[in-house]
Order: structure tokens, then C-alpha cells, then sequence
């Protein structure tokens, strides 16, 4: 691509015609919201989260930023603001990723494999490291409460520009990386 404008596009387009249902907001092709389904065989099996999309200007030399706009409990997610805790897209962000990667196995992978040794949420760390068996319906008890189809259908995301967002710049506690496991879709 010549330009970070046209690599937006392009990855947008990509977006929409991938399995995942993107809506736009302001029919902007920089900021959107991803309809997401939590990993089969994983204890967020059955969730279905609405996540938050900004393309920065210089997308794809930085990350897009990412936050879930409904609750997930997950060690290095913010339960509060979305926010995102992934060394991925935080720090070793490449422009050779795009973010059909990110939703295909970079968020699957995260979920699959929480990293609570370096937690954003230290509650869902904290759980995870003492009682697998409570955090796992911990997370089962939030999939029930606020990650169902019908919680995100018709909700829309506010203006977002106030919203706390985590950039590479921000948050450098984790250790999490792409394990390289092939992950089959997370749509259901």
C-alpha cells in the first residue's frame, strides 16, 4: 500500500468481508465496532463481545487501539475501560499485522491464554493464579451477565475520545506474546 490511508481502507475492507459483523460509526472507516465471539473450548465459550476499533493517522506503523465495550473478567483486560493488556499490539506492533490477525488470533490467543502475572485486572489475576476453578466461573458468571448476543445488539458505543485507551507507550507490564498456534475462527 502507498500510504497509512490506504492500508486503513484496505484493512477495513478486509474487516467486512471477513466472518465478523463490523459497524461503522459516522461511516468512518478509522474508528468501528467488531462483533466478537469468545474461543470455542475456553471458558468464555458462548460470549459474544462488541470491541471498539480506532485506526490511528499513522496506522499501520502504530497499533489500532482496542477495548472491549462490554465487561469481560480477564487478567489483562480492564474490566472498567476495555482497555487491552496485549505486548502484541502494545509493544511489538508490526505493520507486516493487520487486524484481521488481531481478531482472528491475537484476542482468541489472549483469551486462551490470560497472562495473570503481569494482570491489567488484578482481581481476575489474583482469582486465576489461587482458584482456577472460581475464576473460570467467574468469567462463565460475566459471559451470562454481559456478553449475550441481545446485550450488544442496538447498543452503540459513546463518542470515545474520552475513553481510557492503553497505546504501546502506556503499558508496558505484559508479557504476553503470539504463541503461534493456529486458532480457528471465534465466530459460532
Amino acid at each position: 500500500m502507498s500510504s497509512p490511508s490506504k492500508r486503513r481502507e484496505s484493512d477495513f475492507m478486509r474487516m467486512l468481508m471477513s466472518d465478523f459483523t463490523v459497524e461503522t460509526i459516522n461511516d468512518a472507516v478509522n474508528e468501528f465496532n467488531v462483533v466478537f465471539h469468545g474461543p470455542k473450548e475456553s471458558p468464555y465459550d458462548g460470549g459474544v463481545w462488541k470491541i471498539h476499533v480506532k485506526f490511528p493517522d499513522s496506522y499501520p506503523f502504530k497499533p489500532p487501539s482496542i477495548r472491549f465495550l462490554n465487561k469481560i473478567f480477564h487478567p489483562n483486560i480492564d474490566e472498567h475501560s476495555g482497555s487491552v493488556c496485549l505486548n502484541v499490539i502494545n509493544q511489538s506492533w508490526s505493520p507486516m499485522f493487520d487486524l484481521v490477525n488481531v481478531f482472528e488470533m491475537f484476542l482468541p490467543q489472549l483469551l486462551l491464554y490470560p497472562n495473570p502475572s503481569h494482570p491489567l485486572n488484578s482481581d481476575a489475576g489474583y482469582l486465576m493464579m489461587r482458584d482456577k476453578k472460581r475464576y473460570e466461573q467467574k468469567v462463565k458468571e460475566y459471559c451470562e451477565q454481559y456478553a449475550k448476543k441481545e446485550n450488544i445488539l442496538g447498543s452503540s458505543v459513546e463518542d470515545g475520545s474520552g475513553s481510557e485507551e492503553v497505546s504501546e507507550d502506556e503499558d508496558s507490564s505484559s508479557d504476553n506474546e503470539a504463541t503461534g498456534t493456529e486458532i480457528s475462527k471465534a465466530i459460532g
